[in-house]
């Protein structure tokens, strides 16, 4: 036992130890000491589960409920095996077993999403003087299994896609994303008062995030639109207006474009379903996201030779990094430029040599009737 002083209450504030031999607690008493000769007050009893509790209500200030609520999720296979182990004697061969364990099931970038909540928890409850060290700091992430890849559709996908998607209500949606490369978040924030139809441009500098704005600084910019999409969106705008009347009293007026049958703001799940339905009618199948319409613009557009510096400024990146980093197995993987270029230069030089009844001259720059 380790006398403390005493509490507010005028009581004497106690640790104990206790083993099965005299060595034991000689080994957890030294322990003891060093905890409190470096401040750690642990907690008998205080379970991991308990400090990411305390992190997730505490240690995220200015976090959404979403985000919160995805950080609670990820730590859910790792909390099934090693949640109730007391946090003071969790040793990072718990936390590298417990790992190993979810890689098994789970793709590795889910893998590392719950290795650094676990990170952030202990260290929560290391700055409360809970925990004397970050045992899941020591230990390294161990690699999942194969997520699936990002798709990307092709031109003759992208077609059939438009046409599925002329009787559905998401029909301007998919024509905005695809042929702009706005972010979903972005395009469910558009107003009305954000859309030129007569000029054709569109405003980005909105998002569904909790703060409102844009992912990035860059991401607010201004796009001219394809006549798909705006042929597409006065179709939209008629639409949305015989649904507020038949709303009537049910109507919400947010001035958004792509709104519910009451005007109130597409959920991202809804958005996520009725999108499979409408891949699946194109005959594309059903493995597909909404994301993955902002991927294929960027293959599109890397396709047709577009620069990846101005791929990144019409996607709104912060950087072309960004764009080759992200996007890197959908852009164009042999720099074509210099062979185009030449070809066109060299053509008619090649035409001209396979003229019958003409050779060319030793230095390439002219040439004369054969004898």
């Amino acid at each position: 036992m380790v006398s403390l002083g005493y509490g507010p209450d005028g009581k004497r504030a106690r640790k104990k130890v206790s083993g099965k031999t005299k060595t034991e607690v000689k080994d957890k008493l030294k322990d003891l000491h060093t905890d409190l000769d470096v401040g750690v007050r642990p907690v008998r009893g205080y379970t991991l589960e308990q400090a990411v509790t305390d992190w997730l209500a505490s240690g995220l200030p200015g976090r959404t409920a979403k985000t919160i609520e995805v950080n609670r999720d990820s730590l859910k296979p790792v909390l099934a095996r090693i949640g109730a182990r007391p946090l003071q004697d969790l040793t990072a061969a718990d936390v590298r077993a417990a790992l190993t364990a979810m890689a098994g099931t789970h793709a590795t970038r889910t893998v590392q999403k719950a290795h650094n909540c676990l990170t952030r928890a202990i260290r929560h409850a290391e700055a409360q003087d809970l925990v004397r060290r970050n045992v899941s700091a020591l230990v390294d992430t161990p690699r999942g299994q194969e997520g699936r890849p990002s798709q990307s559709l092709t031109l003759e996908q992208a077609t059939a896609l438009l046409a599925a998607a002329e009787r559905s209500r998401l029909h301007a949606y998919i024509a905005l994303c695809l042929l702009t490369g706005i972010r979903s978040e972005e395009a469910r924030a558009l107003t009305w008062d954000h859309v030129d139809l007569e000029a054709g441009t569109v405003s980005v500098w909105r998002s569904v995030r909790a703060h409102g704005d844009t992912k990035t600084q860059r991401s607010r910019r201004t796009l001219k639109l394809p006549e798909v999409v705006v042929k597409a969106l006065r179709e939209h705008r008629e639409r949305q207006a015989g649904e507020r009347d038949n709303a009537g009293p049910l109507w919400q007026e947010h001035g958004l474009v792509l709104a519910t049958s009451v005007g109130t703001p597409l959920d991202s799940h809804n958005v996520r379903r009725d999108f499979r339905k409408v891949t699946k009618a194109a005959g594309l199948g059903e493995r597909w996201v909404p994301k993955e319409l902002r991927t294929s613009f960027v293959s599109l557009m890397s396709h047709r030779g577009v620069s990846v510096e101005e791929i990144a400024r019409l996607a709104g990146h912060s950087s072309s990094r960004t764009t080759e980093t992200i996007y890197r197995r959908e852009l164009r993987p042999v720099i074509t430029t210099g062979a185009e270029v030449m070809d066109q230069l060299f053509a008619s030089e090649n035409q001209a040599a396979l003229v019958p009844g003409r050779e060319r001259l030793p230095d390439g720059q002219n040439t004369r009737p054969a004898r």
